[in-house]
């Protein structure tokens, strides 16, 4: 297996006002193709932040961030967007679909934007994975919670993504609708070897994943699971 994400000696440091806010300090671990991880801490304690800079959202102050063998630390935003569409899906709490946009058209997105052919055949496929090629024409006002996740979850995966960060992904779900949402990540990590990423609160959740990585205070505290050198 190769290395799919090695973070650095990381450190992000905001200003506020005449004050430097250190958020993440000295944080270091590395991931290979197909792994499942999970980050868990406090809220506050920059968990958010590092999947940030992890999938080349932000840049941090200082160390390194390389994914899939290319170092981001000083890339343009435009390259950054490059690498992103490339090998890069991220799935946010808050869903993030655009609300003039149809569930179908809301997946052609990426895939539009990579100029692959035959993108609404591509992206009904996907709709279907996750159980909603019968709701393609609706608005994603028109879809419950647990609906626009699972469409944002077949945008995700819409790049074929070398790795997969989720931030909060069952976060505003209940129980029920949870559990499939996360079944399909666990689904698509499984048969497309897809190294998944998870900022979760969720214990129960964060456990089914083989690496567990606990953040407090912008510190690594602990780091359960960690492969044997490969």
């Amino acid at each position: 297996m190769s290395a799919i994400l090695d973070i650095q000696n990381l450190k992000k440091i905001y200003n506020s006002g005449s004050r430097e806010l250190t958020v993440l300090q000295d944080i270091n671990f590395t991931l290979y193709t197909g792994d499942t991880c999970s980050i868990v801490g406090p809220s506050g304690s920059g968990k958010t932040t590092l999947l940030g800079l992890c999938a080349g959202l932000d840049r941090a102050s200082s160390g390194s961030v390389i994914l899939n063998n290319i170092r981001l630390d000083n890339l343009s935003e435009d390259k950054r967007a490059q690498v992103r569409n490339l090998y890069v899906g991220f799935i946010f709490q808050n869903f993030q679909l655009i609300p003039t946009l149809t569930a179908l058209e809301n997946v052609m997105v990426p895939l539009e934007l990579r100029g692959e052919r035959n993108v609404q055949r591509q992206a009904l496929e996907l709709l279907e994975r996750v159980g909603l090629a019968q709701r393609h024409d609706h608005y994603p006002t028109q879809l419950s919670g647990g609906e626009q996740q699972r469409i944002s979850l077949a945008r995700a995966f819409s790049n074929k993504p070398a790795i997969l960060f989720a931030d909060e992904p069952t976060g505003n779900l209940d129980e029920e609708t949870g559990e499939k949402v996360e079944q399909l990540l666990f689904d698509l990590n499984r048969e497309t070897g897809t190294t998944l990423v998870l900022v979760t609160h969720d214990l129960e959740l964060a456990e089914k994943t083989k690496r567990i990585i606990r953040i407090k205070g912008g510190t690594v505290v602990s780091d359960t699971g960690v492969p044997a050198e490969r």
